[in-house]
C-alpha cells in the first residue's frame, strides 16, 4: 500500500447491513497500521450506513468494534414482525427504535459540534434528504445550524431508507435518495474548499458496499410489464449516480490521492439481509485485502468518453 498523505479523508457509501463490508475491511486496515480509524481520517463523510461508520470513527470506535456492532444488531434492528410481513401494507418494515437505542449506546449523547470543538478536531459530512424543502442537506459539525444536533439524529436522518423506516421529525430520509449514496465528491470539495486542504497533500479512500451483480440479459426488458421497471430503473438510477461522483472527483480533483474500492458481490444482497452476514465479512476481508494491495477501481468510463470535449 501505498503511504498516505498528509491529509487522509474516508468516504463511505449507503448500503445498510452490507456496512458490514466497510466495517471488516476498517479493521483489517487498522490491524495492518497499528492505529485505530479515527487517528487516521481527520474527515470523514457517510450517506445512510455509511453515516453509521463515519460517526463511530468521529466518536473514537474501532473498525473491528463496529464490524461487532453490526453483527449483533442486524437482528434486532431488522426483526422480522406483522409490520414487515404486511409491508406495502404497512406504511414502513421496521421501527425505528432499536436502531436509535443502539447508537445511543455506542455513540451518546454527543452533538455534532463536538466533533469540531474537540481536540484533535475532526470534520464528519453527514448527507441526508429533506422532504420539507426538497434538497439534499449536509450536516457538518463546524456548520453553526448543525452544531447543536445531537449525532445520532444525524446518523437516523441520513439512514431512514424510505419503505423501511419511518421518516425522521417528519422531513429527513435517507441521503441516498439524492445523488450522493456515493458521498466521495462530497468529501473531496469539503477538504479542498471547506478545509482548505492542499490536494497535493490529500489522500481520500472511497469505499462501496458492494457492487449487485448484472441481473438481466439482452431482450428481458422487452418483456415488462410496469410494476416490473421500478427495481432496473432504481438500480439504473443507484448507479450511474455511483459512477458520476467517482468521474467528477477524477475530473476536478485531479490532484488528489483518490483511491476508489469496491466488490463485486456475487448474487445481490438486500439492505436488510441479516442472514449474509458472514458472507459480508468475508466481501470484508476482500475489501479489506484491496486497500492493502492498491486495487483501485476507476468507475465507469464510458461517461468520462460520453463527456469528452469533440475537439479531441
Amino acid at each position: 500500500m501505498k503511504p498516505f498523505r498528509k491529509n487522509v479523508a474516508l468516504a463511505v457509501d449507503g448500503g445498510g447491513i452490507r456496512g458490514v463490508v466497510v466495517t471488516r475491511a476498517l479493521a483489517v486496515l487498522e490491524e495492518h497500521l497499528g492505529k485505530m480509524s479515527g487517528e487516521v481520517f481527520t474527515l470523514v463523510a457517510g450517506t445512510s450506513t455509511g453515516s453509521i461508520i463515519s460517526a463511530g470513527i468521529a466518536a473514537g470506535l474501532s473498525g473491528a468494534g463496529m464490524h461487532r456492532l453490526y453483527l449483533e444488531l442486524g437482528e434486532t434492528v431488522f426483526r422480522r414482525s406483522w409490520r414487515s410481513r404486511l409491508w406495502p401494507l404497512t406504511r414502513y418494515r421496521y421501527p425505528i427504535g432499536p436502531l436509535r437505542a443502539a447508537l445511543m449506546r455506542y455513540i451518546g449523547n454527543l452533538y455534532m459540534g463536538t466533533f469540531w470543538w474537540k481536540s484533535p478536531s475532526i470534520d464528519v459530512v453527514i448527507t441526508t434528504f429533506d422532504l420539507v424543502t426538497n434538497r439534499t442537506r449536509f450536516i457538518k459539525p463546524w456548520k453553526e445550524e448543525y452544531a447543536t444536533w445531537p449525532v445520532v439524529q444525524a446518523v437516523l436522518a441520513s439512514s431512514c431508507v424510505p419503505t423501511y423506516f419511518p421518516v425522521v421529525l417528519g422531513r429527513y430520509v435517507d441521503g441516498g435518495v439524492g445523488a450522493y449514496s456515493n458521498p466521495c465528491y462530497i468529501a473531496a470539495y469539503e477538504a479542498q474548499f471547506c478545509l482548505g486542504w492542499n490536494p497535493d497533500e490529500t489522500t481520500l479512500i472511497s469505499l462501496g458496499t458492494g457492487r449487485e451483480p448484472h441481473q438481466f440479459g439482452p431482450g428481458d426488458a422487452a418483456r415488462f410489464f410496469a410494476w416490473q421497471w421500478l427495481g432496473p430503473v432504481l438500480g439504473a438510477f443507484l448507479q450511474s449516480a455511483d459512477d458520476q461522483q467517482i468521474h467528477l472527483v477524477q475530473t476536478f480533483f485531479d490532484q488528489l490521492d483518490f483511491r476508489r474500492f469496491q466488490v463485486d458481490l456475487v448474487r445481490p444482497i438486500g439492505m436488510d439481509d441479516v442472514g449474509a452476514m458472514s458472507e459480508l465479512t468475508q466481501y470484508g476481508e476482500e475489501l479489506g485485502r484491496k486497500i492493502l494491495n492498491d486495487e483501485t477501481e476507476g468507475g465507469d468510463f464510458s461517461v468520462a468518453r460520453e463527456l469528452r470535449p469533440v475537439h479531441e
